[in-house]
């Protein structure tokens, strides 16, 4: 009794290094490091980007064009200038041959005065008949005609704007030689202008007039918020875009061909739940998170709604509250533990 009494703690001690021996060979239960974030409720908004332009032509816009052959002197107001009525755009000084068709024009015009003068002395004393004196006065009212056109175009060589407006654009520069009729200067006249953007025709349907735009000048004026005028979802032959139409205020002081770009939403999701944009995986199509509760990881396919730059609304899958992996789901499986760094 005694002896086996001795030996009883030996054989203890060798059931437990069987024990622990047999330990060692078991795979140890894989931990994933991550990093969590919470769902929370909220407004999601996802724009895009449009490009466009302010529209040229139409009532609002008049060109200013040389009357007659001339040189160009200067142009006063370069384009994109904001002009007030009667103010100066160029200056032009007619050019050698304009000046001798003047001095023709002036000519003829005195030559045909005095054959008219003739023409009457000569009916008074029966030397010449009505007829005479008819033609006489036809050819004296004709080139007296050419003469005053001559003299109001040469009196219009300095161009002014005849409204308050913007120039658009310059059709020569000082030194030029123009000729009647070369458009010089152009210029919109003050008040509201449209201008168009162009959106993908898919996009295009999510858009309807009233809703906000927010336009951005090119020239870097600040941007501003303004409705929809109307949305044609008919794609231009070249460009393959549809075309969103604004109403620019006129106090915002932008010209025709003027480039904008515009901030528009085109999906919104109001009180939703939201995950950072990083929690969202993909499995063939199937969006899906890592809800993570107590120290386990599990797949939740989810539903999604709009996204930004940094957060997505979940429409289904996903409750507010519920920690999801943002980092480190690449090492994450359906159930496994995880521990947050």
């Amino acid at each position: 009794m005694k002896r086996l009494l001795a030996i009883l703690p030996l054989l203890v001690l060798l059931a437990a290094c069987s024990k622990g021996a047999g330990n060692e060979g078991a795979a140890p239960t894989p931990v994933a490091l991550v990093k969590l974030a919470q769902a929370a409720t909220g407004d999601i908004a996802q724009s895009i980007t449009l490009y466009g332009e302010i529209e040229r032509g139409g009532d609002s816009q008049i060109v200013l064009s040389a009357p007659v052959e001339a040189t160009v002197i200067a142009i006063d107001a370069p384009a994109g200038s904001a002009v007030a009525a009667g103010q100066v755009i160029a200056r032009l000084r007619a050019s050698p041959a304009s000046l001798a068709q003047y001095r023709a024009a002036s000519a003829d015009a005195t030559a045909a005065s005095q054959a008219l003068a003739r023409a009457r002395r000569l009916r008074a004393d029966g030397l010449a008949s009505d007829a005479d004196v008819e033609a006489a006065r036809s050819r004296a009212a004709a080139s007296s005609a050419l003469l005053a056109s001559f003299n109001e175009r040469s009196a219009s060589l300095v161009l002014r704007a005849p409204h308050a407006g913007f120039v658009d654009s310059t059709g020569a520069s000082a030194g030029d030689l123009v000729q009647p009729g070369a458009a010089i200067a152009t210029l919109s006249r003050s008040g509201a202008v449209k201008a168009r953007f162009g959106i993908d025709p898919a996009l295009a349907r999510t858009l309807s007039a009233g809703s906000p735009i927010e336009v951005h000048p090119g020239d870097g004026s600040p941007p501003f918020v303004v409705p929809i005028a109307s949305v044609s979802p008919v794609a231009h032959a070249q460009t393959r875009l549809a075309s969103v139409l604004v109403t620019i205020p006129a106090q915002q002081g932008l010209a025709a061909g003027q480039p904008l770009s515009a901030q528009v939403v085109t999906r919104a999701s109001r009180s939703a739940v939201t995950v950072p944009y990083a929690a969202l995986l993909d499995d063939g199509g199937q969006p899906f998170v890592f809800v993570v509760k107590d120290g386990v990881a599990k797949r939740r396919d989810v539903a999604v709604g709009a996204s930004d730059s940094a957060n997505v609304a979940i429409i289904k899958g996903v409750a507010d509250g519920e920690s999801v992996v943002v980092e480190g789901a690449t090492a994450v499986e359906d159930g496994m533990k995880v521990r947050t760094r």
